[in-house]
């Protein structure tokens, strides 16, 4: 059976000081980088040990972080791919969210919805976002391995997963699949009939486990 982990990042330093991020190339806080690593852990423990493996993640740091943690504790080197990219926001990217929140224009709740122009300079449309994730996922279903782990974006992973379904990209401009920071979706497909299937949608699970595990002492301002 073939399985796909989909990962969106854990906290960067866009959501604390309340910037957008898109394109921005915030990075991972400490809680994120702990969260990093408890994914990573959670992983390895779903995954054999031998099981040929692969780690693909957009190149910006916050999910580049992401995915040198998961690649550590699964052993293999993460593929970075630009292609796999939160929406580009164009001039609003760094700057404080409540700018963009004036300036957005949100698309019709009827009619063309991933052409709509967002009223933002530079912006990606979703069909443009759309039709680069699509790309990405189409090499990546094309490539060998029945375990593969993506890292990617809150957004950008409701793409990810209409890919993985085969959803009509002209019909995704009403789809959303909503995933907590850190989490963990997964996808799998059977070997009788290749049917895919959605099997979990944003788990954060392994977030609470790591929570809950006392710190060691002394404790520093980089420990887990």
């Amino acid at each position: 059976m073939r399985k796909i982990y989909v990962v969106t990042h854990p906290e960067a330093t866009h959501h604390v000081d309340r910037v957008v991020g898109g394109w921005y190339d915030s990075q991972l806080t400490a809680a994120g980088l702990c969260a990093a690593a408890a994914i990573g852990e959670a992983l390895r423990a779903r995954i054999p040990e031998d099981a040929d493996v692969r780690v693909y993640s957009s190149d910006l740091l916050r999910t580049a972080q992401t995915a040198e943690a998961i690649g550590e504790a699964l052993g293999v080197a993460p593929i970075l791919d630009a292609r796999l990219r939160e929406k580009s926001y164009g001039e609003a990217g760094g700057r404080p969210q409540a700018w963009l929140d004036r300036r957005f224009v949100p698309p019709p709740a009827v009619g063309e919805r991933l052409r709509h122009g967002e009223g933002i300079a530079g912006a990606e449309t979703k069909m443009s976002l759309a039709q680069r994730i699509y790309a990405a996922m189409g090499e990546i279903l094309d490539s060998p391995g029945e375990h593969q782990v993506i890292v990617t974006h809150g957004g950008a992973m409701t793409f990810v997963v209409a890919a993985w379904i085969g959803m009509p990209i002209d019909s995704a401009g009403y789809v959303a699949f909503r995933a907590a920071s850190g989490s963990i979706t997964v996808l799998t497909e059977d070997d009788f009939f290749h049917n895919r299937e959605v099997s979990s949608l944003g788990d954060t699970h392994h977030l609470e486990v790591a929570a809950s595990r006392p710190s060691p002492a002394p404790v520093s301002t980089t420990s887990c």
